[in-house]
């Protein structure tokens, strides 16, 4: 087994990684594998050097890469190599000296809670299985912060329809509650009736396509994408812009940052702070407004 397939298999088996994550990282790796085969005529990451991979990141960076996206390929180069000295005893780790490209900072992109409301209580999706499904997907994504894969992974059974909350499984299958708002689950209540009336029986899944069937990223995307157009002109329009949201108006009506990062499944505070930016907005703008020494224009 080489050493791609053996870091995908301790990514998959034992740090229970998502299937994209652990995508991601096998792109990343067959693209730097190809690099070494071409250019130095390595075989094997475990035979590259330091100056090897640098030569790679300046190539990418020549290539137009993004510092994000050159950055995220740093980060699995220093997971490959770790991995390979904790259990292949590779005697040097050729990316210490490797480093970080500066990126700017961008707050998190979201959606004004007026617009949403306005979305959700004003427009009409329809009374179909399409038009409630859309629904329920901005729904559930704006009122409990889920992830787009944790959306596609919801079931029935994870919804506690009593007790008002919803039981996801988050990255490295790490399980969390979130408490559902009463229209939430009147909602839900409503598109099961139409799922049973429109296929006859209930899907394990939560959200399903038109066949019937599980439901996939792209279809998730294309609705939020969708909805979100009737009343932003903004350039994001992401399930994860709907997180963004979630996240950012919980703080500005001054939830506690640490319910904020259990309800989003966080496993750092750190995370979840990216978003206080907002309420700092706010708070200065409430500050320049009501101090009496604060500067007025």
């Amino acid at each position: 087994m080489n050493s791609i397939d053996s870091f995908l298999n301790y990514l998959k088996y034992e740090k229970n990684c998502s299937p994209h994550t652990t995508l991601a990282y096998e792109e990343d790796l067959t693209q730097l594998n190809d690099y070494l085969g071409t250019t130095y005529d390595i075989k094997d990451l475990k035979e590259a050097e330091g100056i090897m991979l640098r030569s790679w990141i300046l190539t990418l960076s020549e290539k137009k890469y993004s510092p994000t996206s050159i950055n995220r390929k740093i980060a699995t180069l220093k997971s490959l190599y770790k991995f390979l000295r904790k259990r292949e005893n590779l005697e040097k780790n050729p990316t210490l000296k490797l480093r970080p490209l500066k990126t700017p900072k961008n707050n998190p992109t979201f959606v004004e809670e007026n617009k949403l409301i306005h979305l959700l209580e004003k427009i009409e999706f329809g009374d179909s299985f399409e038009g409630l499904r859309s629904k329920v997907i901005v729904e559930i994504l704006y009122a409990t912060g889920m992830r787009l894969s944790e959306l596609l992974h919801l079931k029935w059974t994870d919804i506690d329809m009593y007790q008002q909350q919803a039981k996801v499984l988050g990255k490295r299958k790490k399980e969390r509650f979130i408490p559902l708002h009463a229209n939430l689950i009147h909602l839900l209540n409503e598109y099961k009736e139409k799922i049973m009336l429109t296929f006859a029986e209930l899907h394990p899944k939560v959200i399903i396509t038109e066949k019937g069937i599980e439901a996939y990223p792209t279809l998730i995307y294309s609705t939020v994408k969708k909805m979100l157009s009737l009343i932003t002109t903004q350039d994001k329009k992401s399930p994860h812009v709907l997180r963004h949201s979630f996240a950012t108006h919980l703080l500005d009506k001054g939830a506690d940052l640490n319910a904020v990062k259990d309800l989003l499944g966080h496993s750092s505070l750190a995370s979840t702070q990216v978003y206080t930016h907002n309420t700092l907005s706010k708070l200065k703008e409430v500050f320049n407004q009501a101090h009496p020494k604060a500067k007025r224009e």
